[in-house]
């Protein structure tokens, strides 16, 4: 297991460094598609932009989906100062990137630097600035650019609408913690890949026909409602397992989810997994998550007939800087194996 929880890690790594808010992820999906294309399988694109690939094997069908969208924002307004004011794409709080560095992205390719601060970031000049609720209205993008008009910023061919990505800032530890933005859901599409590479490789025979799928538009609600395999008869979201107060699940964890906002998972699917577990001896958790929405539900609200579930591994501090650990990364690839063989 520790030469695919390597190979996981280092397609975190390439996946993090792109950039893929939802709406953007045209070239995340190439990379994605050539990296299962290496491994000998055959991966379709759908026309909302999903990845679809079977890994192979027969009977009762099951759909593993991982997200690749991302968080991030969009320009809203040139300000007559030349800063910026974003609209976030997805659930992105505005505190969470206060004072990152990000990428702003023309409509023809060309980027630009900046930095998100708080309107008037000086302490010295600004006495309300501790007290001050960070909103998208009041913090800004100052563009690394000789900027200080409208006009300047048009001219550097942006507007609104504009794409604005802000860094991954990806940490692997030598203690095996993994720091990064986007874990949700990037770490579990490079568990995915790193499933597709264990079956290439024969270390995994599977004993039911399995999909890979791996959606756009996740964060904003309909990314599996379309494009799920017609023989599907399960489906598994592979997507973060909640770490907080009042959760059992640690970042060393796989997390199996039992409810969240959307309602139960299905039962026999859970109490599959649960058992899976335990006969594996991993180190699991069971929760409820109180704030929290899948693929899995996505593609139950969209009509299909499935039972579905959701596993992940253990990430803290969701939809900021986040934070897992190559353990749960051990123990969510050992679980699927458990599962699927």
């Amino acid at each position: 297991m520790e030469a695919y929880t390597e190979y996981t890690c280092t397609k975190l790594k390439e996946l993090t460094a792109i950039d893929s808010p939802d709406g953007f992820t045209k070239e995340v999906i190439a990379y994605t598609k050539k990296q299962l294309e290496d491994l000998g399988f055959v991966p379709e694109v759908t026309n909302k932009g999903c990845i679809v690939c079977s890994l192979g094997g027969e009977d009762h069908p099951i759909v593993l989906s991982a997200h690749i969208d991302t968080l991030g924002a969009q320009i809203a307004e040139i300000k007559a100062n030349g800063h910026l004011r974003l609209t976030p794409v997805g659930g992105l709080p505005a505190a969470v990137v206060e004072t990152e560095n990000c990428r702003v992205y023309t409509r023809d390719g060309r980027v630009y630097e900046g930095t998100f601060q708080l309107v008037n970031a000086s302490v010295h000049v600004n006495g309300e600035l501790a007290k001050t609720v960070r909103t998208y209205d009041n913090m800004e993008v100052m563009l690394d650019e000789n900027v200080s008009s409208k006009k300047d910023v048009l001219d550097l061919g942006l507007e609104n609408g504009c794409y604005v990505c802000f860094n991954p800032r990806t940490v692997i530890t030598p203690s095996g913690y993994i720091k990064s933005r986007y874990l949700d859901d990037k770490l579990s599409v490079a568990m995915l890949l790193a499933l597709a590479k264990k079956v290439k490789d024969g270390k995994l025979v599977l004993k039911r026909r399995t999909y890979v799928f791996i959606s756009v538009y996740e964060e904003v609600g309909h990314g599996a409602k379309a494009g799920v395999p017609a023989d599907a008869a399960e489906f598994l979201s592979v997507d973060m397992g909640c770490v907080g107060e009042g959760l059992e699940c640690t970042e060393r964890q796989v997390s199996i989810c039992a409810k969240d906002s959307g309602g139960p998972y299905d039962y026999s699917v859970v109490n599959a997994l649960v058992s899976c577990a335990k006969k594996g001896g991993l180190d699991y958790a069971v929760d409820v998550y109180p704030y929290y929405g899948s693929d899995a539900e996505a593609a139950l609200g969209a009509g299909y007939d499935l039972k579905h579930g959701l596993i992940g591994a253990g990430v803290y501090a969701s939809h900021g800087y986040e934070r897992s650990h190559t353990e749960g990364v051990r123990n969510t690839l050992a679980l699927l194996d458990l599962y699927l063989g």
